[in-house]
């Protein structure tokens, strides 16, 4: 059975150079974050890999990243593919108004990876290092059983503290969790910045032991249809906004948990979360991945550690 990793990355500029974060070297031998999540989930047992891109960045996409890790992949005998996220990819009966310009949001990109879809997998953002537990813990997570007849996701939660930025305030989303370590409730909370005691949004102190969701998300397959019947309701809507409303999975996934149509398991990991959500943030990210590789807990090159799956 395929275990996918759904990377988002249709929002990844048109302009391919060093002024996109994304390709951004971090480490010693120009590697940039989204390999060292590929390294992570192939390393954990995932063995297939879809990009979620815009048809429009195709070519610059496989360029710059796209065919430079499906070599790579292709060694190790995983299958990667690219699925587009297109503004007219609708629902049937459905067709975008005049003069919308971007997506629907990322319940959207994640249908579009469909097609290649056979089995549990996990979503991520492009720009994000996750560290190797959420994968590994996502991964057992996802083939520790049969389904219910109530879906059951899980979702990673990070430790407040380790996700903060030195260089201005960050949108977290709270998670809140039941005696059994399911989620009962996502609080988006914005403008979350570091304090000597430990962290604030807007004046108000938080607790910097609280887990936070940074969207990485484990998905049985069968919440595609879900997801489907959920994004054709969406557009069933009528709202005065129409050029710019998107279906957000954490948002649709929120509403989900409140009318009790789903359960979401999280898993707790004491990994730092990296990002570079503000240009100051790049010295300390390329100094963190410099300690791995140095420590040994990355070696170079990144993917020669991995070894040939039997798919």
């Amino acid at each position: 059975m395929k275990t996918a990793l759904v990377i988002m990355a249709a929002g990844l500029g048109t302009r391919y150079g060093g002024g996109v974060k994304q390709l951004t070297p971090v480490g010693g031998s120009g590697e940039i974050i989204m390999d060292y999540s590929i390294h992570d989930a192939i390393e954990a047992g995932f063995n297939e890999i879809v990009f979620v891109i815009r048809r429009d960045i195709e070519a610059d996409f496989r360029e710059a990243i796209g065919d430079r890790i499906a070599a790579e992949c292709e060694k190790l005998g995983i299958e990667t593919h690219c699925a587009f996220q297109e503004i007219d990819e609708l629902p049937e009966g459905f067709k975008a108004p005049e003069g919308r310009t971007k997506p629907w949001g990322t319940v959207q990109a994640v249908l579009a990876a469909r097609e290649f879809i056979s089995g549990p997998f996990c979503v991520i953002n492009a720009d994000d290092y996750y560290g190797k537990t959420a994968f590994r813990e996502a991964f057992e997570f996802l083939n520790s059983g049969e389904e219910g007849e109530t879906p059951e996701l899980c979702v990673s939660g990070y430790i407040l503290g380790n996700t903060l930025s030195e260089s201005g305030g960050v949108t977290r989303g709270i998670c809140y969790v039941d005696e059994n370590g399911f989620l009962t409730d996502i609080h988006e909370t914005r403008h979350i910045v570091p304090t000597a005691d430990g962290a604030e949004a807007d004046g108000v102190s938080l607790d910097p032991n609280l887990l936070v969701s940074m969207n990485l998300w484990g998905i049985p397959e069968s919440f595609m249809d879900v997801l489907y019947n959920g994004f054709t309701d969406f557009l069933c809507r009528d709202e005065a906004d129409d050029l710019k409303r998107e279906f957000l999975l954490p948002v649709y996934i929120n509403d989900l948990l409140r009318e009790n149509r789903i359960r979401v398991k999280v898993l707790p990991t004491g990994d730092h979360w990296f990002g570079m959500t503000y240009r100051e943030d790049t010295p300390g990210v390329i100094e963190a991945f410099r300690e791995f590789s140095e420590s040994g807990y990355y070696k170079t090159p990144l993917f020669a550690d991995l070894e040939v799956t039997d798919n």
